[in-house]
């Protein structure tokens, strides 16, 4: 299988050249790389990567400028998944970047970048169609109090299974870090998607609609 393409956007050169060497040396293809919101919306168009990573900050205006390029290239460049690097722990932006499909999408700090191996898992998760959302984001979403809140009703346990599945872990994954088997995850998932109301949805969609479509609507 040949390797991911990928585009790598950040207007910060030393922080984009030594991003690009850490990927190539993960035996990842960087087919282009943007100093802009202008030229990584170009260069999606030219290239059509398997992945555009994006800074959240870039020229021209220096605010969320990479955020809305990002969301422009989910809308109009399906075959592109998208992982946005943020320094800030915002979860504005990463439910602004997801809209209502959590397919194909990343939101990660920046400081996960120094963890490559993590940096890779979630690449490739998005490229295969998943999400990868940092913990940190995914803590503060969950663990919010407010009026009418549905997660109200969650127990602990399956806040935490809740959680590890809107970072993007499969049942497995789950099993292994919570130290219980995967039969036990079965049923806290169902639990959890039983009292959220998301019975109905599509099996995959619904493990991070879970979290961020029920937090966007309380």
């Amino acid at each position: 299988m040949p390797p991911l393409r990928l585009l790598v956007a950040d207007d910060n050169a030393l922080l984009r050249k030594g991003l690009v060497r850490l990927l190539q040396d993960a035996g990842l293809d960087v087919v282009a790389e943007a100093g802009d919101a202008e030229e990584l919306l170009r260069k999606v168009r030219a290239h059509a990567p398997d992945v555009a990573i994006v800074d959240v900050q870039m020229p021209p205006d220096g605010t969320d400028d990479g955020l809305r390029a990002a969301r422009e290239i989910r809308a109009t460049q399906p075959g592109t998944a998208v992982l946005v690097l943020s320094q800030f722990l915002e979860e504005r932006y990463a439910l602004d970047l997801i809209g209502d499909d959590a397919s194909g999408v990343g939101y990660l700090l920046k400081d996960r970048v120094a963890d490559v191996g993590a940096l890779v898992d979630a690449i490739q998760r998005v490229a295969a169609g998943g999400s990868a959302l940092d913990p940190e984001v995914v803590a503060r979403m969950v663990g919010r109090r407010r009026a009418a809140d549905p997660l109200a009703d969650l127990t602990p346990r399956e806040r935490e299974v809740l959680t590890l599945m809107a970072e993007g872990k499969s049942n497995r994954g789950i099993a292994e870090l919570l130290g219980i088997g995967p039969a036990a995850v079965d049923k806290h998932a169902t639990r959890v998607f039983d009292k959220l109301g998301l019975g109905d949805e599509p099996s995959e969609h619904r493990r991070v609609m879970a979290v961020l479509t029920r937090l966007r609507a309380s």
